[in-house]
């Protein structure tokens, strides 16, 4: 048996990885220089280091039950060892003297006991078998109405490594992907939904005068607003941009290191992403220059939203948001009163009200005209990963109804909030793992919601009622509409995007 110190840290980066921590992620593979190691990520199964540990767990308890002569012991009173246990030979020595010292004391059963125990097992297993079947229904509590059935779901497989992110094209039945796996992939679902076609978008960087995989995750991508152009980012530092048959048309290249959000402006002409390198760029989508760089953040930038087509809003783990403007050399505005790092910042609709999460588990909203922010929303018992609003209210296709705000968080629970009046009206309680993605249809009257627990679901805004479920194959990282509603995205950390479809 051999272990290197390179295969530890790799396990220990993909479940940093898996379990959300990004950031300690990018900071643990560039001290333990990931990325020069030969492991090809693309063989290893999620959650491999929790699997390891646990047959490791399982070793040690099957070796608490065996004699120093091969007998085993009889070690049903064993309780479950606890990770910690199993690594104190104290903890270890003293369940073993404990279970021997159970096993003395056991004597031939009686007759009468033997019928005691006999009934006590009919019971049992009848209890058994009915707490097995509430535990595994339980994520799942819903009625035949409301469970997505299986000739409504499609699985999509070609990614090999966990999928990140997903997006639908604004103006046809083409979901972008990006995984682990270096590539995205552009799934093709207008013309034949059960078996799509699949265009592998391969992120390559040049060595030695040829290009070569750049083997890093790509973790952000972008549709323009005409469905004509796809941009990605990737941790190799490079955002680039693609047709819709696939092909490269422009690379950006100025960031020192992993881009983790990017995104169109509402015009077409200009790309801004956020880097580790702590700062922000514009792009020119046409030329691939880069228009300006923002060096305003102390620490990584983490996500970034237009405001209009020259200004936006940027947050990052230093707590601080900035408001900047395409040929401002300061910061128009600055935004603190978050007490840890900032995870995501949306503005609304109507581009007046600005929205952050944070890991200090509360949601702000800020407005330009005063430096506090207008509420301060605390409900979230963990660390809030993202945000969105509704397309409705102000400056919307549904002006008449009320625009709310929905937070996904590491409390397994989701909330949908009246900023208007700074309450919670919903609290949606059904996942039981992270809650990492929450996405509005297009007309406002349903959330999708996404969670490690491997469920997908579909809620009523109206009432806080569950629609539609669906359980995959692995915890889902990303939820997304298409712009018709009737169908819902979903990439999963086993490598496998879903499509649903909601269509009667």
């Amino acid at each position: 048996m051999s272990i290197s110190s390179d295969e530890v840290n790799f396990l220990v980066y993909r479940y940093l990885q898996e379990s959300g921590f990004s950031h300690s992620a990018f900071t643990f593979g560039i001290e333990s220089h990931i990325s020069q190691s030969n492991i090809n990520g693309a063989l290893v199964p999620p959650a491999a280091l929790i699997s390891i540990i646990q047959k490791g767990l399982q070793y040690v308890e099957a070796e608490i039950s065996i004699n120093e002569d091969g007998s085993v012991i009889d070690n049903r009173g064993l309780e479950s060892l606890s990770l910690v246990d199993a690594v104190m030979p104290d903890v270890i020595s003293s369940k073993k003297a404990e279970i021997k010292a159970q096993a003395a004391l056991v004597v031939a059963p009686q007759q009468n006991d033997t019928t005691k125990v006999e009934a006590a097992n009919a019971n049992g297993d009848d209890t058994i078998g009915n707490s097995i079947q509430a535990n595994h229904t339980e994520p799942m509590e819903v009625d035949g109405g409301i469970e997505i059935p299986p000739n409504k779901a499609t699985v999509l497989r070609g990614h090999e490594s966990e999928v990140f992110i997903c997006a639908w094209n604004p103006k046809n039945d083409l979901l972008a992907s990006g995984s682990g796996d270096s590539t995205a992939r552009i799934w093709n679902l207008n013309d034949s939904p059960s078996s799509p076609n699949q265009l592998v978008l391969r992120h390559c960087i040049r060595e030695g005068g040829q290009e070569v995989p750049s083997n890093k995750d790509v973790t952000s991508l972008d549709w323009n607003s005409d469905g004509s152009l796809l941009a990605t980012g990737s941790y190799d530092g490079y955002a680039r941009i693609w047709s819709t048959d696939g092909q490269q048309v422009t690379t950006l290249g100025q960031h020192k290191g992993p881009i983790f959000a990017l995104k169109w402006n509402k015009k077409g002409n200009y790309i801004l992403s956020a880097g580790v390198d702590k700062t922000t760029i514009i792009w020119d989508a046409h030329s691939g220059d880069w228009k300006q760089q923002f060096p305003f953040h102390s620490a990584p930038a983490l996500d970034v939203d237009w405001q209009s087509n020259v200004s936006f809003a940027s947050c990052s783990t230093d707590q601080c948001i900035h408001v900047c403007k395409l040929g401002v050399e300061k910061p128009i505005k600055t935004f603190q009163g978050h007490t840890n790092e900032v995870n995501a910042i949306k503005w609304d609709p109507s581009g007046t009200l600005l929205a952050s999460c944070s890991d200090d588990m509360t949601l702000k909203i800020w407005s330009m005209k005063q430096d506090s922010c207008i509420h301060d929303l605390q409900a979230h018992n963990k660390e809030i990963y993202t945000i969105k609003w509704s397309p409705t209210g102000p400056s919307t296709d549904f002006p008449n109804q009320s625009l709310m705000l929905a937070s996904a968080s590491f409390d397994s629970t989701v909330r949908l909030w009246d900023v208007e009046r700074g309450i919670c009206i919903h609290t949606l309680t059904r996942h039981q793992e992270p809650v990492y993605s929450v996405a509005f249809s297009p007309d406002g009257k349903h959330l999708a919601s996404g969670s490690f627990d491997k469920c997908v679901h579909i809620w009523s805004t109206q009432t806080g009622s569950l629609v539609h479920s669906y359980r995959g194959t692995g915890g889902i990282f990303e939820v997304c509409w298409n712009s018709r509603g009737d169908k819902v995205g979903a990439s999963a950390s086993d490598g496998s995007v879903c499509v649903l479809d909601l269509r009667k």
